[in-house]
């Protein structure tokens, strides 16, 4: 069957092709319990995450550049994985976290009719989707954990092999910021969408666009300003990607999450960055 499920559609029979996304079949690279993410995600045993190969974005800087350019991974089936769904549960996962699920989706689906897990899931996504592939998706997710890397096309062009980033991200997170936030009283999140923005050196003025757009959107949503930005991946060339943020751009960010009056927020410190929030790759 030929691949369409983000939006490249590149048509390749990953059954024995690669597709723009570099990999075929299904392929991972880690799965555990991870402490790292949002607070009611992680909560307190960790969020169950399965970390995907490959990606069609394939941006310079990426964090888990071992696993976009399918450097790093181990093939499995659809019976594996949701094997790997029921040992996270059993090991006591919060969750099930999809790490970049959407050239995957359809042996996730798969994986999901053979065990469905009694835990919520949590799809994490650089936010590059279809609306096609998003309908698929929310057959079982719960928790929509969706970047918003950029607004301004000119940096996706810049940073990405995509250029029209924006054009299907924005449309995309409208769709998930709709679903229901259920928290327990415990602070354990069930149900609703986080927004999460990566901040980058030299691109405050997108951050703050990307800000006043998460203000448009459900007041439930929440919204994770990230500051861990680190040096990484394929960023010879870009000199402006080769330091942190500054203490400046880190507060001017601050000041617009303030002045836009979001409620429910996330904010890294700003000594958050470094390689510590980088996975060792099992595989």
């Amino acid at each position: 069957m030929k691949c369409i499920q983000c939006p490249v559609k590149c048509g390749a029979e990953r059954s024995e092709l690669s597709g723009v996304c570099g990999v075929k079949g299904l392929k991972i690279a880690k799965y555990y319990l991870h402490p790292y993410e949002e607070p009611p995600i992680s909560f307190k045993n960790g969020s169950g995450c399965i970390f995907f190969c490959g990606c069609s974005l394939k941006c310079v800087f990426c964090q888990n550049f071992p696993l976009s350019r399918n450097i790093r991974g181990k093939e499995i089936t659809e019976r594996e994985l949701a094997e790997i769904f029921k040992e996270l549960e059993e090991t006591g996962a919060e969750n099930i976290n999809l790490v970049n699920p959407t050239h995957y989706l359809k042996h996730i689906a798969g994986a999901m009719e053979i065990y469905r897990p009694k835990i919520p899931v949590v799809y994490n996504t650089h936010g590059y989707e279809t609306e096609e592939s998003l309908l698929l998706a929310a057959g079982f997710v719960d928790v929509w954990l969706t970047d918003l890397k950029f607004i301004d096309n000119a940096l996706s062009e810049r940073y990405t092999a995509r250029s029209d980033y924006a054009d299907y991200a924005l449309h995309a997170i409208k769709f998930m910021a709709q679903k229901p936030l259920k928290v327990r009283e415990d602070g354990k999140m069930l149900s609703g969408c986080i927004v999460r923005h990566l901040m980058l050196p030299l691109a405050v003025y997108d951050t703050l666009n990307v800000i006043k757009f998460v203000s448009g959107l459900p007041e439930d949503t929440y919204f994770s300003l990230m500051s861990q930005y680190t040096p990484f991946g394929d960023i010879a060339r870009f000199k402006e990607l080769n330091r942190r943020i500054t203490e400046r751009e880190y507060c001017r960010a601050l000041e617009a999450v303030k002045t836009a009056g979001l409620k429910n927020v996330f904010i890294q410190d700003f000594d958050s960055a470094g390689e510590r929030f980088i996975p060792a790759w099992d595989y």
